[in-house]
């Protein structure tokens, strides 16, 4: 039985991380576009009959080497960013050990090729003074003033992304026991706590809501509403806040997922335990908690300046 082409094993690949890893499609979208991009380049330009429209399509894996690869990433270092590359090796090493587990081929030539090294940047976060800055100058006269009150004092009090806030259900907060459902990436579900803060805005967004709309808070839904009274979508919470910020005068520009990153600072640096904050924020690898260590850090480095007597 022939090998089917990479292109028809990378159409399975993507249907495989829909179905049983339950990426977003979004996710899917964007490994099936590097793979593609990937065997447009490696895939040889002209075959024993003269040169084909695209060579590509009948290109199987096991045609793949390692020298291929590296040549791969030697044509994205033209154009790309370390970081790029990175992700898209990443999404090549996936697919081929997919191939492997299923048996599809036998030697993963992705073994050897090292990651480019990359810098890892600091993530954008806010001051504890410019986050309530940022909260206290939400107009709250309004439904949509409320809305927005508490849409980013959910976020910043359970460190939630900006995926798992749009995606909140009225159902998914347990008021009483201050327990916010959510489920994040890999469609792996986590509990995590909520402030009284928040929940006291959320309750007054939707008692608000309740008496302009009669949409009741007992019948389950989605928590944020737009306009249209439908789901509010990630992008939308992208641009209130970016008109937000922008009224406020904050100093640096910021994202949602600042607002995550904020969360994570504010909470070590007032002496969280590193594995605790890990597991609020829903994190895979202990290391990605690590790079909100920086501000801590920097405290230590000024007491040890401050206070030791060779510094």
């Amino acid at each position: 039985m022939a090998m089917p082409s990479c292109k028809t094993l990378i159409h399975e690949f993507c249907e495989f991380l829909s179905s049983e890893k339950g990426y977003s499609n979004n996710t899917r979208r964007g490994y099936y576009h590097d793979l593609m991009e990937f065997v447009a380049i490696v895939a040889p330009k002209e075959c024993p009959e003269g040169p084909q429209p695209d060579n590509s399509a009948a290109f199987r894996p096991d045609q793949i080497s390692s020298i291929m690869i590296r040549g791969y990433l030697a044509a994205l270092h033209r154009k790309n960013k370390k970081s790029t590359i990175a992700r898209k090796l990443s999404a090549v090493r996936s697919f081929f050990k997919y191939l492997v587990k299923h048996g599809v081929i036998q030697i993963d030539p992705t073994c050897g090729v090292l990651t480019p090294r990359q810098a890892k940047p600091i993530p954008v976060y806010l001051s504890v003074d410019d986050t309530f800055r940022l909260l206290d100058a939400i107009e709250t006269d309004t439904l949509f003033g409320k809305r927005n009150r508490a849409l980013f004092e959910t976020m910043y009090s359970a460190g939630l992304r900006v995926s798992e806030l749009a995606g909140l259900n009225i159902q998914d907060i347990d008021t009483d026991g201050r327990i916010v459902r959510t489920v994040g990436k890999g469609n792996k579900e986590r509990r995590v706590p909520i402030g009284r803060q928040a929940l006291t805005w959320v309750a007054a967004y939707r008692e608000h809501l309740f008496r302009e709309s009669g949409i009741s808070i007992n019948k389950d839904g989605p928590l944020f509403l737009n306009k249209n009274r439908t789901r509010l979508s990630g992008r939308s919470i992208g641009r209130i806040l970016d008109k937000m910020a922008l009224q406020c005068g904050l100093s640096v520009p910021i994202s949602p997922h600042a607002l995550r990153h904020s969360f994570a600072t504010h909470m070590l640096d007032a002496g969280a335990d590193l594995k605790v904050v890990q597991e609020l924020l829903g994190h895979q690898s202990l290391s990605t908690t690590q790079r909100y260590t920086h501000v801590s850090i920097s405290r230590l480095m000024e007491a040890y300046d401050n206070a030791h007597p060779r510094k």
